[in-house]
């Protein structure tokens, strides 16, 4: 059996970049292709030369605020003040909605990350005579709003070659519109840092531009000279930055003032002009972070027990469970059980909530099945957040759990590893070449190994509570050490076959390679 040894890897590696049309910075698609970009370019230019209000309505999510931070910035480094309005989650919903519109009562109004589901809102702003122009990548509904320009990708009628972007990256395309519409001396790469941690927090395919843009992204994140990067880059203390930085550390930061208060601190933060600023927002975001993490256990432990089993979903609520880290919970359950998971939050008779799911299931067209019984939704094939009266509830359940049940081939993710592992060849060099061909996500996975025949020399659990597990193994003669984090269960067989990843494990100024188990097989 071919095992996968350094040059192996390497190869394996540099194939799924092989094609990238847009590998370079240089090589990126221009906003050209975008549907309505065109019309909506000369609308901001008409705005800026009769000095009209803009008002920028974005979202309290990451991609959200930092959709907003770039077309604030844009609009800042060519001089143009510009208003803007960031819902509060518990107070105006989400997006462009009906009580955002009584905040504005002229000008233009550009939404981004948010906008096409807003059909009552554009009604609103038709009558009142306001222009809009909606940036957006969520799905596209049935009935669109009414607005002057729509730029999203995933328009029919649109031919931006890449459909998987962010809304951040829309509305970065779109002020790179405005710029070459009205000849504007700004460096489009400069919003790069910011940019490449909106497309990981949104879970986008690690592919193609999405790919180049965040390579590039991680390099400026290091040098940056945002404060709010820089106060980062102290309190980090990394080399480099990987896309699990992103991920793990970096966006629940932002995402927490949006989910547990308001989504302002998260922008007052990105947008600090000192790093004194940049250190004080970012003292409150990381206060409000640690709540989240203690609210989001106990009602994960709350949505637990509520659990039926043998459903194809979990689909469970309780009244005033905290809104803000429903989605968190959904995405843990739906990865622990290895099934779709709806958490909803219920408040006066409407129950708000969250959906994720794994594998190829497409969550917008299984809960478009019951869209009869809601008040509202939207979102991606594996993240959607929808409303409906409480008493709908269980008629709701019947008919997600009769939707899934008819698809459930499509729930089942098997590891894909890239092979067997040469054991014997893992060092840091082995690592460094993984690290090489950051930044891993969605399509594009961190590699994963698999190890057979391995023979148990020790197995034992550790660590405060006993709940991780350290296992001694000997492959062909290499003895080697492998960890499986967060279980409780030690291993009795002779031999196994196991799932690892590598990562460096640094203890005291010594680095090593680290196995950590994905799966006992």
């Amino acid at each position: 059996m071919n095992k996968i040894t350094k040059s192996k890897l390497n190869e394996l590696l540099n194939l799924r970049h092989k094609d990238n049309p847009y590998a370079k910075l240089s090589t990126l698609p221009s906003p050209e292709s975008f549907k309505d970009i065109h019309r909506a370019t000369q609308r901001v230019k008409e705005a800026i030369l009769s000095n009209e209000k803009i008002t920028i309505v974005g979202d309290y999510d990451v991609d959200g605020v930092i959709s907003t931070t770039i077309m604030i910035d844009f609009f800042n480094t060519i001089g143009y003040a510009v208003e803007y309005i960031i819902p509060n989650r518990f107070e105006h919903g989400y997006g462009l909605s009906p009580k955002i519109t009584e905040l504005i009562d002229e000008g233009l109004v550009i939404t981004v990350d948010n906008g096409i589901s807003a059909v009552e809102a554009s009604k609103i702003l038709h009558q009142k005579g306001i222009d809009l122009i909606i940036t957006d990548h969520h799905t596209i509904p049935k009935e669109l709003p009414v607005a002057l320009a729509i730029i999203n990708p995933k328009q029919s009628e649109c031919t931006f070659e890449f459909k998987e972007i962010c809304g951040a990256q829309v509305a970065w395309y779109f002020c790179a519109a405005i710029k070459n519409e009205m000849n504007l001396n700004v460096d489009m790469s400069s919003f790069l840092d910011i940019l490449s941690i909106a497309i990981i927090a949104d879970i986008m395919p690690m592919t193609s531009l999405n790919y180049t843009m965040v390579k590039h992204g991680l390099k400026k994140i290091k040098t940056s000279k945002r404060p709010a990067l820089m106060a980062l880059n102290e309190l980090m203390q990394k080399s480099n930055f990987t896309s699990d930085d992103i991920g793990f550390f970096i966006a629940p930061k932002i995402n927490s003032a949006g989910r547990m208060e308001d989504a302002s601190t998260a922008l007052a933060f990105l947008l600090a002009k000192t790093k004194e600023e940049a250190n004080q927002a970012l003292e409150l975001l990381n206060e409000l972070n640690n709540y989240r993490k203690i609210l989001q256990e106990e009602i994960s432990q709350k949505a637990i027990n509520e659990i039926k089993h043998d459903d194809h979903a979990i689909i469970v609520w309780g009244e005033d469970w905290h809104e803000g880290v429903i989605g968190i919970v959904a995405s843990k359950l739906s990865n622990k059980f290895k099934k779709p998971a709806f958490i909803f939050s219920v408040t006066h008779d409407v129950a708000k909530g969250s959906a994720r799911a794994n594998g190829e299931i497409n969550l917008h067209s299984i809960i478009s099945q019951a869209s009869d019984l809601l008040l509202g939704f939207g979102g991606h094939k594996n993240a959607a957040g929808l409303s409906l009266k409480k008493e709908n509830l269980e008629e709701f359940k019947t008919t997600i759990n009769h939707a899934i049940s008819q698809c459930q081939e499509a729930l089942h993710i098997e590891p894909h590893t890239l092979g067997e592992l040469d054991v014997d060849s893992v060092d840091l060099e082995f690592i460094d070449i993984i690290e090489q061909y950051e930044p891993y996500g969605l399509d594009n996975l961190k590699p994963i190994f698999k190890v057979s025949n391995a023979q148990v020399v020790n197995s034992m659990l550790f660590g405060k509570e006993k709940n991780h597990l350290k296992l001694i193994l000997n492959s062909s003669g290499f003895i080697f050490e492998a960890i499986k984090f967060n279980t409780r269960t030690t291993v009795i067989k002779e031999e196994i076959d196991i799932i690892v990843s590598l990562n460096k494990n640094e203890f005291r100024g010594d680095v090593k390679a680290q196995f950590l188990v994905h799966q006992i097989l």
